[in-house]
């Protein structure tokens, strides 16, 4: 074999090596799931302090409760855009309503069913206006993971044609811990049919 030949064919699985590598962001599955896992971490020390859900509580936080860390629901989705947006008003856990702008559907496959998520876009005055807002509920709501919904963050993107979600880091309103909060319910779109074993379970 000549040595050009060689040089070639080592190249060629280098590049797709370090493709597969960036695809899965970078990190094995391993490294993955101590990053999860961290944060994981992270958010049960604020669960401990005083600007908590519990800080007014009279039992004893004992840590929140997940899936462990699963690839599989790591899915990058194809982002179609919406042209002409519409206001939406989702109700609150405390009977009140919150007003949302449409922003894009991110679609995927999982476990052989096509999943459409409707994104929103926050519109009330301060930090958080213009931010992307998804709330969702799936086969595992009132079973292991919050009857009402969970919630996941995603990083908007002008421009982009697909947005990575992570079900991994799928969380729970502050209402899964105390009524005291307000929390608005997932729109009718994003109520899947599919089980998302992924991220946070309920707490109590």
């Amino acid at each position: 074999m000549k040595l050009s030949y060689l040089l070639i064919i080592i190249l060629v699985v280098a590049i797709v090596g370090f493709i597969f590598y960036s695809l899965r962001g970078g990190q094995t599955e391993e490294g993955y799931a101590i990053t999860i896992q961290k944060a994981r971490d992270e958010k049960d020390v604020f669960m401990k302090g005083n600007e908590s859900p519990f800080t007014d509580s009279t039992e004893t936080f004992t840590g929140l409760k997940y899936f462990p860390p699963d690839t599989k629901y790591r899915i990058i989705s194809d982002l179609e855009p919406i042209r002409n947006k519409k206001m939406v008003v989702l109700t609150t856990s405390d009977g009140k309503e919150q007003k949302y702008l449409e922003h894009s559907y991110a679609m995927f496959n999982l476990d052989g069913l096509e999943n459409k998520l409707l994104l929103l876009e926050i519109m009330d005055m301060g930090p958080l206006r213009g931010k992307l807002f998804l709330a969702f509920a799936d086969a595992t709501s009132a079973k292991e993971t919050y009857g009402a919904g969970r919630y996941l963050d995603v990083k908007k993107v002008p421009g982009a044609t697909s947005i990575t979600l992570d079900f991994n880091e799928a969380y729970n309103p502050y209402c899964a811990y105390s009524d005291a909060f307000s929390c608005p319910f997932p729109p009718k779109e994003n109520i899947l049919k599919v089980a998302i074993n992924a991220g946070e379970k309920t707490y109590h």
